[in-house]
């Protein structure tokens, strides 16, 4: 028979274990420091010889506020939505694009994944604690011509000497939204050879038209200065440390490598429009990643770059596991 008195133990335990975290969340110093963070994920920085396709390109810029400078209304959100903590508030602006494997057809091969593009205005509210951050949003955009995917990327081949992209049959113009859940939580390892290790467990979820899905994953670190921040920004739907950093030391670095996992409902840049009739492919109702990457913080500044390798998001995907590169820069003052 099952002997639930280990686990009868911990849940009495539980309630006093989460009582002292919230305890040790007061002992956060005050960080008066707003942030900014201008970042591009590209999958022309790939291994593979086909660099322009699927999700080609991320762009986001974000502002991050000091947690001195959370308005009343958000405090009292923070409070109805978690006991204890530190606040911060972040806005932002973010543009995805997705092209097909056969970018020099005019009309999409049936079952290739559609041209789309979004745009999206982002609001989130951060909270920390010595060792976990908890993300909330919202995101509401465009999803179509509206997005500007088509300017942005053809008038980048142009600059660069590139073929345009013929772009005639993308999804059309509809309104997006999606909503966000996310924690990560910051477990230390110790020390090897005198570099600390960590490892960064996370959950998250989103639920919109945009896009349904749970994630969970894991990334281990080594370096100096782990707890100057909750692991690397990546865009949604990925894991992500979020925007904010603290540095707690002059020169704070490290490496990590991660992998996580997601279940998939809906997306509609697979999907396709929610209204008429338009290009889509099958999409696979679970992702996997392998990450890795390195963030370098001195100065004020922190850059970080993620190198990742997708497993095939949709049925008949070509070109073998899906790869981009993601580089961010985030500056306080």
């Amino acid at each position: 028979m099952f002997d639930r008195t280990p686990v009868l133990g911990l849940a009495a335990l539980l309630p006093a274990l989460l009582a002292g975290a919230e305890a040790r969340a007061q002992d956060l110093p005050p960080d008066p420091h707003a942030i900014w963070t201008l970042q591009d994920e590209n999958a022309s920085v790939s291994t593979s010889g086909l660099t322009d396709r699927y999700y080609v390109n991320g762009l986001h810029l974000g502002y991050v506020s000091g947690t001195d400078a959370v308005p009343e209304a958000l405090q009292r959100t923070g409070a109805a939505l978690w006991n204890g903590g530190q606040l911060r508030y972040a806005i932002s602006i973010t543009q995805q694009i997705y092209t097909p494997f056969d970018t020099a057809a005019i009309v999409t091969p049936p079952g290739d994944e559609p041209y789309a593009a979004t745009l999206m205005g982002n609001f989130d509210l951060y909270r920390d604690t010595p060792d976990s951050r908890s993300i909330i949003g919202a995101s509401v955009g465009v999803m179509g011509p509206w997005a500007l995917g088509q300017q942005i990327q053809n008038g980048f081949h142009e600059l660069i000497g590139q073929p345009q992209n013929a772009w005639h049959d993308q999804l059309g113009n509809e309104p997006v939204f999606e909503l966000t859940s996310m924690r990560t939580w910051r477990l230390s390892m110790g020390t090897v050879g005198g570099l600390e290790t960590d490892a960064l467990p996370n959950l998250a979820v989103g639920l919109g038209n945009l896009r349904v899905y749970a994630q969970t994953g894991i990334a281990f670190r080594i370096g100096q200065g782990l707890d100057s921040d909750y692991g690397v920004p990546r865009l949604f739907p990925g894991p992500s440390g979020g925007d904010a950093f603290n540095p707690t030391r002059p020169f704070a670095w490290y490496a990590f490598l991660g992998a996580d996992g997601q279940g998939v409902a809906h997306t509609m840049v697979l999907n396709g429009d929610m209204w008429g009739i338009s290009p889509s492919a099958a999409p696979i109702p679970y992702l996997g990643e392998v990450e890795a990457g390195f963030a370098i913080m001195v100065w004020g500044m922190r850059l970080t770059y993620t190198q990742v390798v997708q497993s095939q998001s949709f049925q008949h995907e070509k070109g073998g596991p899906h790869q981009f590169g993601s580089l961010a820069l985030s500056v306080r003052f």
